[in-house]
Protein backbone atom coordinates (compact mmCIF):
# COMPACT_ATOMS: atom_id res chain seq x y z
CA UNK A 1 0.00 0.00 0.00
CA UNK A 2 1.23 3.46 -0.91
CA UNK A 3 0.54 4.89 2.55
CA UNK A 4 2.53 2.07 4.17
CA UNK A 5 5.41 2.67 1.75
CA UNK A 6 5.48 6.36 2.61
CA UNK A 7 5.40 5.55 6.34
CA UNK A 8 8.31 3.14 6.03
CA UNK A 9 10.24 5.68 3.96
CA UNK A 10 9.67 8.28 6.69
CA UNK A 11 10.91 5.80 9.29
CA UNK A 12 14.09 5.04 7.36
CA UNK A 13 14.75 8.74 6.81
CA UNK A 14 14.25 9.39 10.51
CA UNK A 15 16.75 6.68 11.49
CA UNK A 16 19.28 8.20 9.11
CA UNK A 17 18.71 11.65 10.61
CA UNK A 18 19.28 10.27 14.10
CA UNK A 19 22.64 8.79 13.09
CA UNK A 20 23.93 11.91 11.33
CA UNK A 21 21.89 15.00 10.61
CA UNK A 22 22.87 18.44 9.36
CA UNK A 23 23.43 20.91 12.15
CA UNK A 24 21.62 23.71 10.30
CA UNK A 25 18.45 21.92 9.19
CA UNK A 26 15.24 23.77 8.44
CA UNK A 27 13.61 22.56 11.66
CA UNK A 28 16.54 23.70 13.82
CA UNK A 29 16.53 27.11 12.15
CA UNK A 30 12.78 27.35 12.75
CA UNK A 31 13.30 26.45 16.41
CA UNK A 32 15.92 29.22 16.71
CA UNK A 33 13.59 31.73 15.09
CA UNK A 34 10.64 30.85 17.32
CA UNK A 35 12.81 30.93 20.43
CA UNK A 36 14.01 34.42 19.57
CA UNK A 37 10.46 35.63 18.91
CA UNK A 38 9.23 34.19 22.20
CA UNK A 39 12.13 35.66 24.17
CA UNK A 40 11.48 39.09 22.64
CA UNK A 41 7.78 38.82 23.45
CA UNK A 42 8.41 37.95 27.09
CA UNK A 43 10.91 40.79 27.48
CA UNK A 44 8.26 43.43 26.77
CA UNK A 45 7.66 45.89 29.59
CA UNK A 46 3.88 45.51 30.10
CA UNK A 47 2.03 42.26 30.69
CA UNK A 48 -0.74 43.25 28.24
CA UNK A 49 1.72 43.54 25.37
CA UNK A 50 3.40 40.29 26.41
CA UNK A 51 0.16 38.27 26.38
CA UNK A 52 -0.91 39.81 23.08
CA UNK A 53 2.39 38.97 21.39
CA UNK A 54 2.54 35.48 22.87
CA UNK A 55 -1.03 34.75 21.79
CA UNK A 56 -0.19 35.96 18.28
CA UNK A 57 2.87 33.70 18.08
CA UNK A 58 0.85 30.76 19.39
CA UNK A 59 -1.82 31.27 16.73
CA UNK A 60 0.61 31.70 13.83
CA UNK A 61 2.79 28.64 14.42
CA UNK A 62 2.30 24.90 14.79
CA UNK A 63 2.07 23.69 18.42
CA UNK A 64 4.62 21.00 17.53
CA UNK A 65 7.17 23.62 16.42
CA UNK A 66 6.45 25.63 19.55
CA UNK A 67 6.92 22.50 21.67
CA UNK A 68 10.53 22.22 20.49
CA UNK A 69 11.30 25.95 20.63
CA UNK A 70 9.90 26.61 24.12
CA UNK A 71 12.62 24.61 25.92
CA UNK A 72 14.91 27.68 26.03
CA UNK A 73 12.43 29.80 27.98
CA UNK A 74 12.17 30.01 31.79
CA UNK A 75 9.73 27.50 33.31
CA UNK A 76 7.02 30.09 34.10
CA UNK A 77 7.09 31.47 30.56
CA UNK A 78 6.50 27.99 29.14
CA UNK A 79 3.23 27.64 31.02
CA UNK A 80 2.14 31.09 29.77
CA UNK A 81 2.71 29.99 26.16
CA UNK A 82 0.76 26.79 26.82
CA UNK A 83 -2.21 28.77 28.18
CA UNK A 84 -2.29 30.86 24.99
CA UNK A 85 -2.55 27.87 22.67
CA UNK A 86 -5.91 27.75 20.94
CA UNK A 87 -7.96 24.65 21.65
CA UNK A 88 -7.48 21.29 23.33
CA UNK A 89 -6.01 19.69 20.22
CA UNK A 90 -3.15 22.22 20.06
CA UNK A 91 -2.42 21.77 23.77
CA UNK A 92 -2.32 17.99 23.38
CA UNK A 93 0.11 18.18 20.45
CA UNK A 94 2.23 20.60 22.46
CA UNK A 95 2.39 18.34 25.55
CA UNK A 96 3.14 15.18 23.57
CA UNK A 97 5.98 16.72 21.58
CA UNK A 98 7.67 18.92 24.17
CA UNK A 99 10.36 17.79 26.60
CA UNK A 100 10.03 16.53 30.15
CA UNK A 101 11.05 19.82 31.79
CA UNK A 102 8.34 21.75 29.97
CA UNK A 103 5.67 19.21 30.92
CA UNK A 104 6.72 19.41 34.57
CA UNK A 105 6.44 23.22 34.47
CA UNK A 106 2.98 23.06 32.87
CA UNK A 107 1.58 20.44 35.24
CA UNK A 108 2.50 22.71 38.15
CA UNK A 109 0.07 25.33 36.79
CA UNK A 110 -2.91 23.25 35.64
CA UNK A 111 -5.47 21.43 37.75
CA UNK A 112 -6.22 17.71 37.88
CA UNK A 113 -9.52 18.36 36.12
CA UNK A 114 -7.81 20.08 33.18
CA UNK A 115 -5.21 17.31 33.03
CA UNK A 116 -8.02 14.78 32.94
CA UNK A 117 -9.67 16.52 29.97
CA UNK A 118 -6.41 16.43 28.04
CA UNK A 119 -5.69 12.78 28.85
CA UNK A 120 -9.17 11.74 27.73
CA UNK A 121 -8.38 12.91 24.20
CA UNK A 122 -4.96 11.23 24.00
CA UNK A 123 -4.18 7.68 22.85
CA UNK A 124 -3.36 5.53 25.91
CA UNK A 125 0.33 5.13 24.98
CA UNK A 126 0.77 8.89 24.60
CA UNK A 127 -1.10 9.44 27.87
CA UNK A 128 1.35 7.16 29.68
CA UNK A 129 4.26 9.04 28.12
CA UNK A 130 2.89 12.41 29.23
CA UNK A 131 1.87 11.28 32.73
CA UNK A 132 5.37 9.99 33.47
CA UNK A 133 6.22 13.60 34.35
CA UNK A 134 3.73 13.81 37.23
CA UNK A 135 4.08 12.30 40.67
CA UNK A 136 2.69 8.83 41.35
CA UNK A 137 0.12 10.35 43.71
CA UNK A 138 -1.17 12.78 41.09
CA UNK A 139 -1.12 10.04 38.47
CA UNK A 140 -3.56 8.03 40.60
CA UNK A 141 -5.75 11.09 41.17
CA UNK A 142 -6.02 11.78 37.44
CA UNK A 143 -6.84 8.14 36.66
CA UNK A 144 -9.67 8.22 39.22
CA UNK A 145 -11.24 11.10 37.29
CA UNK A 146 -11.04 9.31 33.93
CA UNK A 147 -13.55 6.99 32.34
CA UNK A 148 -12.90 3.49 33.80
CA UNK A 149 -12.21 1.96 30.36
CA UNK A 150 -9.70 4.68 29.50
CA UNK A 151 -8.03 4.38 32.89
CA UNK A 152 -7.79 0.60 32.51
CA UNK A 153 -6.04 0.94 29.15
CA UNK A 154 -3.54 3.40 30.59
CA UNK A 155 -2.83 1.09 33.53
CA UNK A 156 -2.38 -1.84 31.15
CA UNK A 157 0.46 -0.04 29.35
CA UNK A 158 1.90 1.52 32.51
CA UNK A 159 2.40 -1.88 34.17
CA UNK A 160 5.03 -2.90 31.62
CA UNK A 161 8.66 -2.03 32.20
CA UNK A 162 10.21 0.93 30.45
CA UNK A 163 12.07 0.35 27.19
CA UNK A 164 9.99 -2.72 26.33
CA UNK A 165 7.45 -3.48 23.62
CA UNK A 166 4.67 -3.36 26.22
CA UNK A 167 5.46 0.28 26.98
CA UNK A 168 5.83 1.24 23.31
CA UNK A 169 2.57 -0.28 22.12
CA UNK A 170 -0.88 1.27 21.84
CA UNK A 171 -3.88 -0.79 22.89
CA UNK A 172 -6.30 1.12 20.69
CA UNK A 173 -6.54 -0.77 17.40
CA UNK A 174 -9.10 -2.59 15.24
CA UNK A 175 -9.48 -6.36 15.54
CA UNK A 176 -12.30 -8.62 14.32
CA UNK A 177 -13.26 -12.25 14.20
CA UNK A 178 -12.61 -14.08 10.96
CA UNK A 179 -16.33 -14.48 10.24
CA UNK A 180 -17.14 -10.81 9.58
CA UNK A 181 -17.38 -9.18 6.17
CA UNK A 182 -15.47 -6.22 4.79
CA UNK A 183 -18.65 -4.15 4.98
CA UNK A 184 -18.98 -4.82 8.72
CA UNK A 185 -15.34 -3.88 9.22
CA UNK A 186 -15.67 -0.56 7.39
CA UNK A 187 -18.87 0.24 9.27
CA UNK A 188 -17.19 -0.36 12.64
CA UNK A 189 -14.15 1.77 11.66
CA UNK A 190 -16.49 4.55 10.57
CA UNK A 191 -18.26 4.46 13.93
CA UNK A 192 -14.96 4.76 15.87
CA UNK A 193 -13.11 7.79 14.44
CA UNK A 194 -11.05 8.20 17.62
CA UNK A 195 -8.87 5.17 16.80
CA UNK A 196 -6.11 6.29 14.44
CA UNK A 197 -4.49 2.94 13.66
CA UNK A 198 -6.11 1.76 10.40
CA UNK A 199 -3.10 0.71 8.30
CA UNK A 200 -3.58 -2.88 9.45
CA UNK A 201 -6.78 -4.56 10.62
CA UNK A 202 -6.11 -7.64 12.76
CA UNK A 203 -8.14 -10.87 12.74
CA UNK A 204 -8.68 -13.24 15.65
CA UNK A 205 -10.12 -16.74 15.99
CA UNK A 206 -12.89 -17.74 18.38
CA UNK A 207 -10.40 -18.00 21.26
CA UNK A 208 -9.08 -14.50 20.63
CA UNK A 209 -5.76 -15.70 19.20
CA UNK A 210 -4.11 -13.62 16.51
CA UNK A 211 -4.51 -15.23 13.07
CA UNK A 212 -3.63 -12.56 10.51
CA UNK A 213 -4.23 -9.06 9.28
CA UNK A 214 -5.77 -7.13 6.41
CA UNK A 215 -3.96 -4.16 4.84
CA UNK A 216 -6.16 -1.08 4.61
CA UNK A 217 -5.86 -1.18 0.84
CA UNK A 218 -7.61 -4.57 0.73
CA UNK A 219 -10.52 -3.09 2.65
CA UNK A 220 -10.94 -0.33 0.07
CA UNK A 221 -10.64 -2.33 -3.16
CA UNK A 222 -12.78 -5.35 -2.29
CA UNK A 223 -16.61 -5.56 -2.23
CA UNK A 224 -18.40 -5.14 1.13
CA UNK A 225 -19.99 -8.62 1.10
CA UNK A 226 -16.63 -10.43 0.88
CA UNK A 227 -15.58 -12.29 4.08
CA UNK A 228 -12.40 -10.92 5.57
CA UNK A 229 -10.81 -14.37 5.76
CA UNK A 230 -10.54 -14.37 1.97
CA UNK A 231 -8.25 -11.30 1.89
CA UNK A 232 -6.38 -12.05 5.11
CA UNK A 233 -2.58 -12.17 5.20
CA UNK A 234 -0.45 -14.18 7.59
CA UNK A 235 1.38 -12.55 10.50
CA UNK A 236 5.09 -12.98 9.83
CA UNK A 237 6.42 -11.07 12.83
CA UNK A 238 5.14 -10.38 16.32
CA UNK A 239 6.74 -9.66 19.68
CA UNK A 240 6.05 -10.29 23.36
CA UNK A 241 5.41 -7.35 25.73
CA UNK A 242 8.77 -7.87 27.45
CA UNK A 243 10.72 -7.65 24.17
CA UNK A 244 13.34 -4.90 24.32
CA UNK A 245 12.84 -1.69 22.34
CA UNK A 246 16.13 -2.33 20.52
CA UNK A 247 14.76 -5.60 19.14
CA UNK A 248 11.49 -3.90 18.21
CA UNK A 249 13.33 -1.21 16.24
CA UNK A 250 15.43 -3.84 14.49
CA UNK A 251 12.33 -5.84 13.42
CA UNK A 252 10.43 -2.78 12.21
CA UNK A 253 13.40 -1.50 10.22
CA UNK A 254 14.48 -4.85 8.76
CA UNK A 255 11.07 -6.13 7.68
CA UNK A 256 9.47 -2.77 6.88
CA UNK A 257 6.49 -3.26 9.21
CA UNK A 258 4.11 -0.33 9.67
CA UNK A 259 2.23 -1.95 12.59
CA UNK A 260 3.90 -4.65 14.71
CA UNK A 261 1.53 -6.76 16.90
CA UNK A 262 2.34 -7.45 20.56
CA UNK A 263 0.99 -10.75 21.90
CA UNK A 264 1.08 -12.61 25.20
CA UNK A 265 2.11 -16.23 25.82
CA UNK A 266 -1.32 -17.45 24.60
CA UNK A 267 -1.03 -15.45 21.36
CA UNK A 268 -3.69 -13.00 22.54
CA UNK A 269 -3.31 -9.59 20.88
CA UNK A 270 -2.37 -7.02 23.54
CA UNK A 271 -1.37 -4.03 21.44
CA UNK A 272 0.31 -2.71 18.32
CA UNK A 273 3.57 -0.81 17.84
CA UNK A 274 3.32 1.74 15.03
CA UNK A 275 6.15 3.25 13.01
CA UNK A 276 5.76 6.48 15.05
CA UNK A 277 6.44 4.46 18.21
CA UNK A 278 9.54 2.95 16.59
CA UNK A 279 10.81 6.41 15.59
CA UNK A 280 10.46 7.65 19.16
CA UNK A 281 12.34 4.58 20.36
CA UNK A 282 15.16 5.29 17.88
CA UNK A 283 15.44 8.86 19.21
CA UNK A 284 15.54 7.68 22.82
CA UNK A 285 18.14 5.00 22.05
CA UNK A 286 20.28 7.57 20.22
CA UNK A 287 20.06 10.01 23.15
CA UNK A 288 21.12 7.39 25.67
CA UNK A 289 23.87 5.96 23.48
CA UNK A 290 25.38 9.38 22.81
CA UNK A 291 25.24 10.21 26.51
CA UNK A 292 26.91 6.93 27.49
CA UNK A 293 29.65 7.37 24.90
CA UNK A 294 30.27 10.89 26.16
CA UNK A 295 30.32 9.76 29.78
CA UNK A 296 27.28 11.57 31.15
CA UNK A 297 23.91 10.66 32.61
CA UNK A 298 22.19 13.77 31.26
CA UNK A 299 19.47 13.62 28.61
CA UNK A 300 20.98 14.94 25.39
CA UNK A 301 17.64 16.19 24.02
CA UNK A 302 16.64 17.99 27.24
CA UNK A 303 17.48 21.61 28.06
CA UNK A 304 18.67 20.90 31.61
CA UNK A 305 20.03 23.46 34.04
CA UNK A 306 23.75 24.04 34.44
CA UNK A 307 24.00 22.50 37.96
CA UNK A 308 22.06 19.43 36.85
CA UNK A 309 24.29 18.96 33.83
CA UNK A 310 27.36 19.31 36.05
CA UNK A 311 26.22 16.62 38.50
CA UNK A 312 25.29 14.35 35.56
CA UNK A 313 28.84 14.51 34.24
CA UNK A 314 30.81 14.76 37.49
CA UNK A 315 30.66 11.09 38.64
CA UNK A 316 32.18 9.85 35.40
CA UNK A 317 34.90 12.49 35.55
CA UNK A 318 35.74 11.58 39.14
CA UNK A 319 36.58 8.09 37.92
CA UNK A 320 38.77 9.62 35.23
CA UNK A 321 40.49 11.80 37.84
CA UNK A 322 41.20 8.79 40.04
CA UNK A 323 42.55 6.84 37.08
CA UNK A 324 44.81 9.78 36.21
CA UNK A 325 46.18 9.85 39.75
CA UNK A 326 46.87 6.11 39.52
CA UNK A 327 48.76 6.75 36.29
CA UNK A 328 50.83 9.38 38.07
CA UNK A 329 51.61 6.81 40.75
CA UNK A 330 52.76 4.33 38.12
CA UNK A 331 55.00 6.94 36.51
CA UNK A 332 56.45 8.06 39.86
CA UNK A 333 57.27 4.45 40.77
CA UNK A 334 59.41 4.33 37.65
CA UNK A 335 61.71 7.03 39.01
CA UNK A 336 64.04 4.39 40.42
CA UNK A 337 65.20 3.77 36.86
CA UNK A 338 67.45 6.73 36.36
CA UNK A 339 69.26 8.12 33.36
CA UNK A 340 68.46 7.73 29.69
CA UNK A 341 65.78 5.07 30.15
CA UNK A 342 63.59 7.34 32.28
CA UNK A 343 64.08 10.22 29.83
CA UNK A 344 62.86 8.58 26.68
CA UNK A 345 60.21 6.35 28.29
CA UNK A 346 58.39 9.28 29.87
CA UNK A 347 58.80 11.36 26.74
CA UNK A 348 56.79 8.88 24.62
CA UNK A 349 53.94 8.22 27.10
CA UNK A 350 51.43 10.59 25.35
CA UNK A 351 52.10 8.86 22.04
CA UNK A 352 51.58 5.40 23.55
CA UNK A 353 48.35 6.23 25.37
CA UNK A 354 46.93 8.17 22.42
CA UNK A 355 47.58 5.44 19.85
CA UNK A 356 46.38 2.55 22.03
CA UNK A 357 43.31 4.50 23.15
CA UNK A 358 42.23 5.33 19.60
CA UNK A 359 42.70 1.75 18.43
CA UNK A 360 40.64 0.48 21.37
CA UNK A 361 37.85 3.00 20.72
CA UNK A 362 37.74 2.00 17.05
CA UNK A 363 37.29 -1.67 17.99
CA UNK A 364 34.66 -1.00 20.66
CA UNK A 365 32.72 1.42 18.42
CA UNK A 366 32.51 -1.12 15.60
CA UNK A 367 31.28 -3.84 17.97
CA UNK A 368 28.75 -1.54 19.66
CA UNK A 369 27.42 -0.52 16.25
CA UNK A 370 27.13 -4.18 15.23
CA UNK A 371 25.21 -4.92 18.43
CA UNK A 372 22.86 -1.98 17.87
CA UNK A 373 22.03 -3.02 14.31
CA UNK A 374 21.65 -6.72 15.14
CA UNK A 375 24.64 -7.74 13.00
CA UNK A 376 26.44 -9.33 15.96
CA UNK A 377 24.81 -12.60 17.01
CA UNK A 378 25.89 -15.65 19.01
CA UNK A 379 26.68 -17.43 15.76
CA UNK A 380 29.13 -14.85 14.40
CA UNK A 381 30.37 -13.36 17.67
CA UNK A 382 33.58 -15.41 17.71
CA UNK A 383 34.38 -14.48 14.13
CA UNK A 384 33.77 -10.78 14.81
CA UNK A 385 35.99 -10.85 17.91
CA UNK A 386 38.79 -12.60 16.07
CA UNK A 387 38.56 -10.16 13.18
CA UNK A 388 38.82 -7.12 15.47
CA UNK A 389 41.72 -8.65 17.40
CA UNK A 390 43.60 -9.33 14.16
CA UNK A 391 42.92 -5.80 12.90
CA UNK A 392 44.10 -4.27 16.18
CA UNK A 393 47.19 -6.48 16.29
CA UNK A 394 48.03 -5.68 12.65
CA UNK A 395 47.56 -1.97 13.29
CA UNK A 396 49.79 -2.10 16.35
CA UNK A 397 52.53 -3.98 14.49
CA UNK A 398 52.47 -1.65 11.47
CA UNK A 399 52.47 1.56 13.51
CA UNK A 400 54.95 0.13 16.01
CA UNK A 401 57.43 -0.56 13.22
CA UNK A 402 56.74 2.83 11.65
CA UNK A 403 57.18 4.63 14.98
CA UNK A 404 60.42 2.74 15.72
CA UNK A 405 61.86 3.64 12.32
CA UNK A 406 60.91 7.31 12.72
CA UNK A 407 62.41 7.47 16.21
CA UNK A 408 65.64 5.98 14.87
CA UNK A 409 65.71 8.20 11.79
CA UNK A 410 64.93 11.47 13.56
CA UNK A 411 67.13 10.82 16.63
CA UNK A 412 64.54 12.19 19.11
CA UNK A 413 65.21 14.02 22.41
CA UNK A 414 68.95 14.19 22.05
CA UNK A 415 69.35 10.49 22.69
CA UNK A 416 73.07 10.50 21.86
CA UNK A 417 73.58 12.92 24.71
CA UNK A 418 72.37 10.47 27.33
CA UNK A 419 74.45 7.54 26.19
CA UNK A 420 71.64 5.61 24.50
CA UNK A 421 71.70 4.80 20.80
CA UNK A 422 68.73 5.89 18.70
CA UNK A 423 68.40 2.33 17.34
CA UNK A 424 67.79 0.97 20.85
CA UNK A 425 65.30 3.75 21.60
CA UNK A 426 63.45 3.05 18.36
CA UNK A 427 63.31 -0.65 19.15
CA UNK A 428 61.97 -0.12 22.67
CA UNK A 429 59.37 2.48 21.66
CA UNK A 430 58.25 0.42 18.66
CA UNK A 431 57.80 -2.82 20.64
CA UNK A 432 56.24 -0.86 23.52
CA UNK A 433 53.71 0.67 21.13
CA UNK A 434 52.87 -2.79 19.76
CA UNK A 435 52.22 -4.11 23.26
CA UNK A 436 50.15 -1.08 24.26
CA UNK A 437 48.06 -1.27 21.06
CA UNK A 438 47.41 -4.95 21.64
CA UNK A 439 46.26 -4.16 25.19
CA UNK A 440 43.98 -1.39 23.86
CA UNK A 441 42.56 -3.77 21.26
CA UNK A 442 41.78 -6.46 23.84
CA UNK A 443 40.11 -3.90 26.09
CA UNK A 444 38.17 -2.36 23.20
CA UNK A 445 36.93 -5.76 21.99
CA UNK A 446 35.96 -7.39 25.27
CA UNK A 447 34.66 -4.41 27.28
CA UNK A 448 31.41 -4.07 25.22
CA UNK A 449 30.78 -7.81 25.63
CA UNK A 450 31.45 -7.54 29.36
CA UNK A 451 29.01 -4.66 29.80
CA UNK A 452 26.33 -6.53 27.85
CA UNK A 453 26.82 -9.57 30.08
CA UNK A 454 26.22 -7.54 33.26
CA UNK A 455 23.25 -5.67 31.77
CA UNK A 456 24.85 -2.28 31.04
CA UNK A 457 24.65 -0.40 27.76
CA UNK A 458 27.78 -1.42 25.78
CA UNK A 459 28.16 2.19 24.61
CA UNK A 460 29.81 2.77 27.99
CA UNK A 461 32.79 0.94 26.47
CA UNK A 462 33.51 4.08 24.44
CA UNK A 463 33.18 6.38 27.45
CA UNK A 464 35.75 8.00 29.71
CA UNK A 465 35.85 5.14 32.23
CA UNK A 466 37.17 2.62 29.74
CA UNK A 467 39.39 5.26 28.14
CA UNK A 468 40.99 6.03 31.50
CA UNK A 469 41.47 2.35 32.25
CA UNK A 470 43.03 1.89 28.82
CA UNK A 471 45.54 4.68 29.54
CA UNK A 472 46.58 2.91 32.74
CA UNK A 473 46.81 -0.52 31.11
CA UNK A 474 48.69 0.57 27.99
CA UNK A 475 51.11 2.76 29.94
CA UNK A 476 51.85 -0.03 32.41
CA UNK A 477 52.53 -2.51 29.61
CA UNK A 478 54.73 0.05 27.86
CA UNK A 479 56.77 0.60 31.03
CA UNK A 480 57.18 -3.15 31.60
CA UNK A 481 58.38 -3.64 28.03
CA UNK A 482 60.71 -0.65 28.35
CA UNK A 483 62.18 -1.96 31.62
CA UNK A 484 62.62 -5.45 30.22
CA UNK A 485 64.33 -4.34 27.03
CA UNK A 486 66.27 -1.67 28.88
CA UNK A 487 67.71 -4.29 31.24
CA UNK A 488 68.48 -6.50 28.26
CA UNK A 489 70.52 -3.73 26.64
CA UNK A 490 72.15 -2.74 29.99
CA UNK A 491 70.64 0.72 29.98
CA UNK A 492 70.28 0.99 33.72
Amino acid sequence: MKADTEEIKNFEEETEVVSGSLLESKTSLLADLLSEKLEMAFHKQTSTVVLHDVAKIASEHSPIDLAYAVSRLPANDRSVLYENLSGQSAKIDFLINTNSGTRVAIFRHISDEETKKLIELMPPDEAVHVLEDVSERRFRRVLELLDPKKAARIREIKKHQRNTAGRLMTNEFFSFSMDVTIGEVTSHIRDNPGIDLTSRIFLLNADGELQGYIPARNIMINPPHLPVRQVMRAIAHKVAPETSREEVVEIVERYKISALPVVDAKDQLLGVITYEDAIEAVEDIADETIANMAGTAEKVSEQESLPRRFFSRAPWLVVTLCAGLINVGVMSSFQSYEGGLLTFVLFFVPLITGMSGNIGIQCSTILVRSMATGMLSLGNRGEAILKELLIGLSTGVVFGILCGVLVYALDFVGIAGVGVSSAVVGLIVGIGLMGACLAGTILGVFSPLFFVRIGIDPAVASGPIVTAFNDFLSMSIYFLIAMGLGSLFFLN
